[in-house]
């Protein structure tokens, strides 16, 4: 019973953003206020466990789990390792209590940011997958439903012409194939989908030009660059925090992130080093301004200031993108429609002209 308490603790808390959000805040405050972090533990596990009367809610169970695993001596975010997600667990590796402080603020400010990326990224997806499968929805059904009864009220004779002809055409490989077609289309978005993370190299990135792998990259670029920068601010040093994000990263980042490390590695600057990777990752400004301020003071506050204007301007991107390819699907359906009744009033005037 223990154990499954634990188990469903751990995946109530990792589900649960805004609460688990909450929680990094409260730990956050209290730090600041200088208690211990088994003090602040402790204070929120009461709170969550409403003084002590309902001690097997599951986040006062997590913060219990916690204090455990800090009394066994491990560090912070060792301590939470599995309990919160692995970008989460990054951000507060830390090596002192006062940039814990920084690390647990800037969770919530990363959280926030990839959340909203997250969300502009299935909008500019979504609809237009939608629309495309509408058109070919609307082709199988005109092949199967529409087309064949007139094509029999017309009998065998009857020789079509214009988009009475393409309609009839249509119809007839839409008829023989349709399973193939719906074959074609499922396994093409599959196969898209799983290619958007794993897929890596420098063919793919001349594919990053063009949607939806362009729409993928801008939403990995604004999370690798709010989590770098969250790491960095918290006193991580760019060449670890770059090869703790590489580590934990799908193919598609991790192959950018250690081309990067090579050339950090043997001396170039973050900017300089992602210039000579030639994956375009995440742009040329990003770049340019990184290569810029990497040579300056304040680095970490410069990287912060690019990640959250960079954030504002992929969502506007995003939005673009959206309604770019949701006004192509539009005019695709439409024109599929009107290609339709088009060519079924050419049917039925042909029909009556043949009767005549």
């Amino acid at each position: 019973m223990e154990r499954l308490e634990r188990l469903y603790a751990k995946l109530s808390f990792r589900l649960n953003t805004g609460r688990r959000m909450s929680v990094c805040r409260k730990l956050a405050s209290l730090l600041r206020n200088d208690f211990t972090l088994m003090d602040a533990l402790g204070r929120i596990e009461m709170i969550e466990s409403k003084g002590g009367a309902k001690p097997d809610e599951p986040f006062a169970i997590v913060m219990r789990e916690w204090q455990k695993n800090l009394e066994r001596g491990m560090t912070f975010s060792e301590a939470t390792r599995g309990w919160v997600p692995m970008d989460e667990t990054l951000l507060v590796t830390s090596g002192n209590l006062s940039n814990l402080v920084v690390a647990l603020e800037n969770v919530g400010r990363v959280v926030d940011g990839t959340g909203r990326i997250k969300r502009a990224m299935m909008s500019a997806i979504t609809y237009p997958l939608f629309l495309l499968a509408l058109t070919v929805g609307i082709i199988i059904m005109v092949g199967l439903y529409l087309v064949p009864p007139l094509a029999d009220a017309a009998g065998p004779g009857i020789v079509w012409r214009g988009s009475a002809a393409s309609l009839i055409w249509l119809a007839d490989m839409a008829s023989r194939y349709w399973f193939v077609l719906t074959a074609s289309f499922v396994i093409g978005v599959i196969v898209i989908t799983v290619s958007l993370p794993n897929w890596a190299g420098r063919l793919r990135a001349k594919f990053d030009k063009f949607p939806p792998w362009r729409i993928y990259k801008i939403q990995a670029s604004v999370g690798w660059l709010m989590s770098l920068s969250a790491m960095v601010a918290s006193g991580v040093t760019v060449v670890d925090a770059m090869r703790m994000l590489a580590d934990n990263s799908n193919p598609y980042l991790r192959s950018i992130l250690n081309a990067a490390l090579r050339y950090i590695v043997g001396g170039d600057n973050l900017g300089a080093a992602l210039i000579k990777t030639g994956r375009d990752f995440p742009d040329d400004e990003i770049i340019g301004d990184l290569a810029i301020y990497a040579e300056m003071n304040e680095f970490d506050r410069n990287l912060s200031r690019v990640a959250n204007d960079y954030l504002a301007e992929s969502i506007r991107r995003m939005e673009s993108i959206s309604n770019v390819m949701n006004s192509m699907g539009i005019l695709l359906v439409s024109a599929i429609i009107a290609w339709v009744v088009l060519g079924t009033f050419q049917m039925q005037d042909q029909i009556t002209a043949a009767l005549v």
